[in-house]
């Protein structure tokens, strides 16, 4: 149950944003096995001041630059998210075209007992 939030600048349209949302999908189906239509994903857009990066790393990032957090759950293995870290570079790469250079992802473990998916329940506590 993968919860991703997107950031980027504003001004891409909306096929770019949709084949965002449709690469990290598919990343997470691959890598970590996500059921069919887990699907909890936002994309927020920042005007230029309100949005700033560095070339920490050596790494030679552009206004192109996508930040995304993946909150899951904790049981993910260090194996799974180095696979998924590399899928998502590649299929964001193959579409919308995002060099790998500008895809920033972070990913935070949280225990199941710390979800509600609905309804006011721990569904996996």
């Amino acid at each position: 149950m993968p919860l991703i939030h997107i950031s980027l600048r504003a001004g891409k349209p909306e096929a770019y944003r949709q084949a965002i949302f449709d690469s990290l999908y598919r990343a997470m189906r691959e890598a970590l096995h996500v059921p069919e239509d887990d699907q909890f994903m936002t994309i927020t857009e920042h005007d230029a001041a309100n949005f700033r990066y560095g070339n920490a790393f050596g790494i030679k990032r552009s206004d192109d630059l996508v930040y995304i957090q993946i909150t899951v759950f904790d049981a993910r293995t260090s194996e799974q998210k180095h696979a998924l870290f590399q899928r998502i570079a590649q299929l964001l790469g193959d579409r919308p075209g995002i060099r790998p250079e500008d895809i920033f992802v972070n990913i935070l473990a949280s225990a199941k007992e710390n979800w509600s998916v609905g309804h006011g329940l721990a569904q996996f506590a």
